[in-house]
């Protein structure tokens, strides 16, 4: 199994107390420890201007541009977003946008690439909220447009949501073939007949019936567009909280639920901290934490990416995952 890392950008409200200016610090010592050793594959920010379970006043820092800077002071790690959201930005420009970090990063970049969905940050930016078949149809024809960028240095399509004519993005990617492709989402009709035909990676729920589901699904897929289904990397990402012990982790989530209350009220941080993390595979012992993914590895997961909601402030849940968890599964 391999393993990514998510780097607190303030969007789940994993950066609060902590004042701005500190805050890039924090981020990059975070990105810059996962850089430096051999547990962690890539780090991972979210593609989100706005702070959840509610929009608040606390910072959520812009995913692309955490690319270029982490592309710039890193030099081992590979560089992801889950995932970027298309319709935020013109998939042209983004294609060249991601073209530049793939250069400055010496060629570490991922696409995590998705519909979006956070419907308040749509209409707060003035996106709209487009009905989800043409979130999805922009999806299609976004991928369409980074594939021709990154492999010929020019795009052109007369879709029905973009057009580009010519549209010119050199230099190329460092990557042969251009940047890996994460097509993120568990849509069933649509999001995984896109990631059939495009994708290097999937992303979608890690809990064993919707894994086992999702993946039959593609399998399907696959074989309906005429592509290799062994060929694409299932990944899922991971709500992770562990500790020595069932008391300590117990009073992980306390300390959670306590940073979060300032915020949002003592109801609502307890409501989302028991909505992302009560049945979380990735939350418990060290060896029920491997159990748990053992059980999904086996069904084809093979790439794991986790959030520690505490790693902003306490970095001990993180060396106990790396030190008992990674290895197991490795």
């Amino acid at each position: 199994m391999r393993f990514g890392i998510f780097i607190p950008q303030g969007w789940r409200l994993d950066l609060v107390g902590i004042e701005p200016g500190a805050q890039w610090g924090v981020m990059r010592d975070l990105a810059q420890r996962a850089d430096a050793g051999q547990d962690w594959e890539s780090l991972w920010v979210y593609d989100h201007f706005h702070t959840v379970p509610v929009p608040t006043e606390e910072a959520t820092h812009e995913a692309w541009t955490l690319m270029s800077a982490f592309a710039a002071t890193t030099t081992r790690i590979r560089l992801g977003q889950m995932c970027t959201a298309i319709s935020y930005r013109n998939p042209a420009y983004l294609a060249k946008v991601a073209a530049t970090v793939d250069l400055v990063s010496g060629g570490r970049v991922e696409m995590g690439i998705g519909g979006g969905w956070y419907e308040h940050e749509w209409r707060a930016y003035g996106y709209g909220f487009p009905s989800a078949g043409e979130r999805l149809g922009r999806l299609d024809e976004g991928v369409q447009i980074f594939r021709q960028a990154w492999t010929t240095g020019t795009a052109t399509l007369d879709g029905k949501y973009y057009q580009v004519d010519g549209a010119r993005v050199y230099p190329l990617p460092l990557q042969d073939g251009g940047i890996p492709i994460w097509v993120a989402g568990g849509g069933e009709k649509v999001t995984l007949r896109i990631a059939a035909q495009y994708a290097q990676y999937t992303n979608f729920a890690g809990d064993p019936e919707t894994f086992t589901r999702k993946s039959e699904l593609l399998r399907d897929h696959c074989a309906a567009v005429g592509t290799d289904f062994d060929a694409i990397t299932r990944s899922s990402n991971f709500n992770t909280v562990i500790g020595a012990t069932e008391a300590e982790v117990r009073e992980r989530l306390a300390a959670l639920t306590s940073r979060l209350t300032p915020a949002l009220g003592a109801d609502a941080a307890q409501d989302w901290v028991t909505k992302l993390y009560a049945d979380s595979p990735a939350v418990g012992t060290p060896e029920q934490i491997v159990e748990n993914l053992s059980r999904v590895r086996d069904l084809g997961l093979s790439y794991a990416i986790h959030n520690f909601p505490e790693s902003a402030y306490d970095l001990s849940g993180v060396e106990l995952f790396e030190r008992e968890v990674i290895p197991a599964l490795r």
